[in-house]
């Protein structure tokens, strides 16, 4: 058990949505934080809402990854828990996606997440301990119709967290991912929500982050319910699965979705 008070926690992608409210989740736990943000003057907003640091990250670059870690360690002290949240959410037909938003999807919801891994045990290692906590998606092991390239990139995450848990698990290091499932936040814009399934709360997903610093574990769904019908899944035949998809609506609900409501997250998403 580890408790998170004055345990210095980094969080990327932390202006709003869930990294907002992981952030929010950890400070009232009694840990240092500091949030970390593309859109600098949305991280500026949060952190004086929450009267702390917020420094600018583009996860993508390793040069602004490390300012920001270097940033973090100077404000509050080595790092404890690097919780890797930056991602993004293309949705519609695959012929329709461009080549940049694919991209700029793998880059900041894998690519991303390798390099603040990366850079994050560098640190912990010399130190024998530290927390990696992944924010992958329920997605990463349920395929959608129309969000397949996002499909893609949060199954990497899932196993590349698998694998470095693995590596590291004799040095100390904790690393584990969070799999939601579609969580009320602007990345679901203009979309339905699956049928006889509800959304999550940014808040629940906090929490989940918390339980896992606290008690560490491999992986965990949200809600927890969900974990135990996707362990089921894998036992199913082909036909099974897909039927049930269907059943769900994952065959079409990211593919008609309100494009007029989803305008202004798709104009931000691009950058």
């Amino acid at each position: 058990m580890a408790d998170p008070t004055g345990k210095v926690v980094a969080i990327t992608g932390a202006a709003r949505g869930i990294g907002l409210a992981t952030a929010t989740a950890f400070q009232a736990a009694g840990a240092k934080v500091v949030i970390g943000d593309i859109d600098e003057p949305a991280a500026k907003r949060a952190g004086e809402t929450m009267n702390g640091p917020a420094l600018p990250v583009d996860v993508t670059d390793r040069e602004s990854f490390t300012a920001f870690l270097d940033g973090a360690e100077a404000e509050l002290g080595p790092i404890d828990v690097l919780v890797n949240n930056a991602g993004i959410m293309p949705i519609g037909p695959l012929l329709e996606e461009d080549d940049a938003l694919a991209d700029r999807c793998i880059d900041i919801n894998v690519r991303g997440v390798i390099l603040g891994t990366k850079l994050g045990l560098a640190r912990m290692v010399p130190r024998g301990h530290g927390h990696i906590v992944n924010i992958a998606s329920v997605a990463g092991v349920m395929p959608a119709a129309g969000m397949a390239t996002y499909n893609a990139s949060k199954h990497a995450v899932v196993g590349f967290t698998e694998a470095v848990r693995l590596e590291f698990a004799r040095q100390g290091i904790e690393v584990s991912a969070v799999l939601p499932t579609f969580t009320n936040t602007e990345l679901i814009a203009g979309t339905k929500s699956a049928r006889g399934q509800r959304n999550a709360e940014p808040e629940e997903v906090a929490a989940a982050v918390i339980g896992l610093v606290t008690k560490p574990r491999p992986q965990v769904v949200v809600p927890a319910k969900l974990g135990r019908q996707l362990r089921i899944g894998p036992l199913m035949s082909r036909g099974m699965r897909e039927r049930m998809a269907r059943w769900y609506g994952l065959d079409e609900i990211f593919l008609k979705h309100d494009k007029e409501a989803r305008k202004a997250y798709d104009e931000r998403m691009r950058g």
